[in-house]
């Protein structure tokens, strides 16, 4: 776990060998209120459970003591492959923590322990910057993470909701969701992840198809020309969105062209002036 996190939390997240590790009944456990995490896949939780018959629980789950019962902080995998192999109680240690630390320590151990959906783990970084009061750039130092990393993330939660689905869902993968957000009109963006999954279109396809798009007024282009634009300027494209956590677009005719870096907003536009300087430097 990064040192930024800071001794606090990480001692509240070890379990340590001075902790007493108590059997509780699973009909007494409840899921984390804070939990980032939306999706459980069946097969990961399924083999989960196979583990747990053979070898049983390795790691205790963390829990704290609720008006009913006990709450899960961290371990709900564990906890739900748990009741899948039918067993009554778990493993636990029951921890005193207020409702900041709770949702502190279930957003920490999902992002350092878990494979979040890309979705899911901006949902995790917005609301550890909404509760903790921290900017990007510190969120990033705390997490261990680069901020194109953190920012990339976050932009995602203005797609509509049932795009985000899509990604959560695995039928669009990151680069279409931050490729669809360069769309101009943003009411096509559902329509365009329609088309993107109907049709099967990579990121560079989808890129493409996305400047086409804004070229031509919204007018859908003929597919057959996707593949057409230069290779090697759509791979420099996705490169620099990447780097930049932003819509990068490469214009060329023949030997001169230029290169636009989208910005949101003056912070948007520091944070990539900031990019800029660490480059030349």
């Amino acid at each position: 776990m990064p040192k930024g996190l800071g001794k606090g939390l990480e001692s509240l997240l070890q379990a340590g060998t001075e902790e007493s590790v108590q059997e509780l009944k699973c009909k007494d456990l409840r899921p984390n209120p804070y939990q980032p995490r939306k999706v459980f896949q069946e097969d990961a939780i399924a083999e989960l459970k196979e583990s747990i018959l053979h070898y049983g629980i390795l790691q205790p789950i963390i829990v704290r003591k609720s008006i009913k019962g006990y709450e899960i902080v961290a371990g709900e995998r564990r906890f739900r492959a748990a009741v899948l192999a039918g067993l009554e109680t778990v493993p636990a240690v029951v921890r005193k923590l207020d409702d900041k630390q709770m949702m502190e320590l279930g957003l920490l151990e999902n992002l350092q322990r878990e494979d979040l959906t890309p979705v899911e783990e901006a949902r995790a970084y917005q609301s550890l910057l909404d509760e903790l009061g921290l900017t990007q750039e510190e969120l990033a130092k705390r997490l261990g993470k680069s901020r194109p990393h953190i920012a990339n993330h976050l932009r995602l939660l203005a797609l509509p909701s049932e795009v985000q689905t899509m990604i959560n869902e695995g039928r669009l993968t990151m680069g279409h969701g931050r490729t669809i957000l360069g769309l101009k009109n943003k009411s096509k963006i559902k329509l365009l992840a329609e088309k993107i999954i109907k049709d099967q279109l990579n990121v560079r396809q989808t890129e493409i198809l996305v400047q086409q798009l804004n070229e031509s007024g919204g007018n859908a282009p003929d597919p057959k020309k996707l593949q057409k634009r230069d290779l090697f300027l759509a791979e420099r494209e996705s490169s620099l969105q990447a780097y930049f956590g932003t819509k990068v677009s490469i214009k060329q005719q023949h030997n001169k062209g230029k290169i636009e870096i989208e910005f949101t907003d003056s912070h948007d536009l520091e944070r990539i002036l900031e990019l800029l300087a660490a480059e030349e430097s």
